[in-house]
């Protein structure tokens, strides 16, 4: 919704964007990959949260592997967590 955190309006709440997740796919995927599901719509949050805070893993190779990075880097805190 926004090209760059100083367009921001200053003082409010900023909505970035929505994450729209289809169930359905995420449990065929999951199972497909053989993988449960609440950890496949872990990283579907994780990767719509990043492509609204500006990482693109379509833009080039040096972008995919940023992003890769961050998702890694986020999965494995949320995974500490539980």
């Amino acid at each position: 919704m926004y090209d760059s955190a100083a367009e921001f309006p200053e003082g409010q709440e900023v909505l970035i964007g929505d994450i729209v997740i289809n169930l359905h796919m995420a449990a065929r995927r999951a199972e497909e990959e053989r993988i449960n599901l609440y950890d496949e719509l872990s990283f579907l949050l994780i990767h719509g949260l990043l492509h609204l805070l500006g990482y693109d893993h379509e833009c080039n190779p040096y972008q995919a592997r940023k992003m890769r990075k961050k998702e890694q880097e986020l999965i494995n805190a949320l995974t500490e967590m539980v």
